[in-house]
């Protein structure tokens, strides 16, 4: 699991938003941003300095581009 702040988690994940590489984006309900891609692997994030809504923000970005997500 990798810490980072959420603009080192965005630029870091950012060539690879797109559905044709991640299956789907999800928070675990311990803070971790997970993501799974098409390939099987899979990345932990732990997020350390956004709150509830820039989570939530980050997650409907993703959906609006066609990825899968949960939260």
């Amino acid at each position: 699991m990798k810490g980072c702040s959420i603009h080192d988690f965005l630029e870091e994940i950012n060539p690879w938003l797109h559905s044709r590489y991640v299956r789907k984006a999800l928070t675990d309900g311990k803070g971790n941003f997970i993501i799974y891609f098409l390939d099987g692997t899979k990345n932990t994030y732990k997020i350390t300095d956004c709150n509830e809504k820039q989570v939530v923000r980050v997650l409907r970005d993703l959906r609006n581009m066609g990825i899968s997500t949960e939260h």
